[in-house]
Protein backbone atom coordinates (compact mmCIF):
# COMPACT_ATOMS: atom_id res chain seq x y z
CA UNK A 1 0.00 0.00 0.00
CA UNK A 2 2.85 2.39 0.82
CA UNK A 3 4.36 1.83 -2.62
CA UNK A 4 1.03 2.60 -4.31
CA UNK A 5 0.68 5.85 -2.36
CA UNK A 6 4.28 6.82 -3.20
CA UNK A 7 3.60 6.16 -6.90
CA UNK A 8 0.43 8.28 -6.83
CA UNK A 9 2.28 11.11 -5.03
CA UNK A 10 5.08 10.89 -7.60
CA UNK A 11 2.63 11.04 -10.50
CA UNK A 12 0.69 13.97 -9.07
CA UNK A 13 3.77 15.99 -8.18
CA UNK A 14 5.18 15.20 -11.64
CA UNK A 15 2.08 16.59 -13.29
CA UNK A 16 2.25 19.71 -11.13
CA UNK A 17 5.94 20.11 -11.98
CA UNK A 18 5.09 19.96 -15.67
CA UNK A 19 2.70 22.85 -15.17
CA UNK A 20 5.39 24.79 -13.29
CA UNK A 21 3.52 24.76 -9.99
CA UNK A 22 6.30 23.39 -7.78
CA UNK A 23 5.65 19.69 -7.50
CA UNK A 24 9.17 19.19 -6.16
CA UNK A 25 8.38 21.25 -3.08
CA UNK A 26 5.30 19.14 -2.47
CA UNK A 27 7.36 15.99 -2.97
CA UNK A 28 9.84 17.11 -0.30
CA UNK A 29 6.96 17.84 2.07
CA UNK A 30 5.55 14.36 1.47
CA UNK A 31 8.90 12.65 1.91
CA UNK A 32 9.71 14.46 5.16
CA UNK A 33 6.28 14.80 6.78
CA UNK A 34 4.57 11.59 5.69
CA UNK A 35 7.30 9.16 4.69
CA UNK A 36 9.53 10.19 7.64
CA UNK A 37 12.62 10.77 5.52
CA UNK A 38 15.35 13.16 6.67
CA UNK A 39 15.60 16.52 4.87
CA UNK A 40 18.96 15.87 3.23
CA UNK A 41 17.87 12.54 1.68
CA UNK A 42 14.54 14.04 0.57
CA UNK A 43 16.43 16.87 -1.13
CA UNK A 44 18.62 14.37 -2.98
CA UNK A 45 15.60 12.39 -4.15
CA UNK A 46 13.97 15.64 -5.25
CA UNK A 47 17.02 16.43 -7.38
CA UNK A 48 16.80 13.04 -9.10
CA UNK A 49 13.05 13.58 -9.54
CA UNK A 50 13.73 16.98 -11.10
CA UNK A 51 16.15 15.45 -13.61
CA UNK A 52 13.32 13.20 -14.81
CA UNK A 53 10.63 15.91 -14.95
CA UNK A 54 12.61 18.87 -16.28
CA UNK A 55 13.38 17.64 -19.83
CA UNK A 56 9.69 17.24 -20.72
CA UNK A 57 8.87 20.72 -19.43
CA UNK A 58 11.90 22.21 -21.19
CA UNK A 59 10.96 20.66 -24.54
CA UNK A 60 7.45 22.06 -24.21
CA UNK A 61 8.72 25.55 -23.37
CA UNK A 62 11.19 25.50 -26.28
CA UNK A 63 8.42 24.45 -28.69
CA UNK A 64 6.27 27.37 -27.51
CA UNK A 65 9.24 29.78 -27.85
CA UNK A 66 9.29 30.65 -24.15
CA UNK A 67 13.04 30.13 -23.70
CA UNK A 68 15.62 32.89 -24.20
CA UNK A 69 19.02 31.38 -25.00
CA UNK A 70 21.10 34.20 -23.48
CA UNK A 71 19.17 34.06 -20.20
CA UNK A 72 19.54 30.26 -20.11
CA UNK A 73 23.32 30.56 -20.41
CA UNK A 74 23.69 33.02 -17.54
CA UNK A 75 21.16 31.28 -15.31
CA UNK A 76 22.84 27.92 -15.91
CA UNK A 77 26.29 29.24 -15.04
CA UNK A 78 25.02 30.95 -11.89
CA UNK A 79 22.82 27.97 -10.94
CA UNK A 80 25.61 25.41 -11.21
CA UNK A 81 28.01 27.49 -9.13
CA UNK A 82 25.51 28.32 -6.39
CA UNK A 83 24.01 24.83 -6.22
CA UNK A 84 27.43 23.27 -5.63
CA UNK A 85 28.16 25.82 -2.91
CA UNK A 86 24.72 25.35 -1.34
CA UNK A 87 25.14 21.55 -1.34
CA UNK A 88 28.33 21.88 0.70
CA UNK A 89 26.68 24.32 3.11
CA UNK A 90 23.57 22.14 3.47
CA UNK A 91 25.62 19.01 4.17
CA UNK A 92 27.36 20.82 7.02
CA UNK A 93 24.12 22.17 8.54
CA UNK A 94 22.01 20.57 11.23
CA UNK A 95 19.07 18.92 9.44
CA UNK A 96 16.58 20.24 12.00
CA UNK A 97 17.69 23.79 11.24
CA UNK A 98 17.57 23.10 7.51
CA UNK A 99 14.05 21.68 7.85
CA UNK A 100 12.86 24.71 9.81
CA UNK A 101 14.40 27.17 7.37
CA UNK A 102 12.79 25.36 4.46
CA UNK A 103 9.43 25.40 6.27
CA UNK A 104 9.73 29.14 6.82
CA UNK A 105 10.51 29.62 3.13
CA UNK A 106 7.45 27.60 2.10
CA UNK A 107 5.23 29.53 4.52
CA UNK A 108 6.53 32.83 3.16
CA UNK A 109 5.88 31.75 -0.44
CA UNK A 110 2.40 30.47 0.46
CA UNK A 111 1.39 33.65 2.28
CA UNK A 112 2.76 35.78 -0.53
CA UNK A 113 0.83 33.79 -3.13
CA UNK A 114 -2.39 34.10 -1.12
CA UNK A 115 -2.25 37.76 -0.21
CA UNK A 116 -0.07 39.61 -2.71
CA UNK A 117 -1.60 40.65 -6.00
CA UNK A 118 0.51 40.27 -9.11
CA UNK A 119 1.30 43.17 -11.41
CA UNK A 120 -0.70 41.54 -14.22
CA UNK A 121 -3.87 41.47 -12.13
CA UNK A 122 -3.49 45.16 -11.21
CA UNK A 123 -3.17 46.24 -14.85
Amino acid sequence: MKIAIAIVVGLLTGILSGFGIGGGSLLILYLTAVAGMDQYTAGGINLLYFLCCAPAALISHIRHKRVEGKAVLWCTLAGVATSVAAAFVASAMNTDLLRRLFGILLLYIGVRELFCKSEKKKA
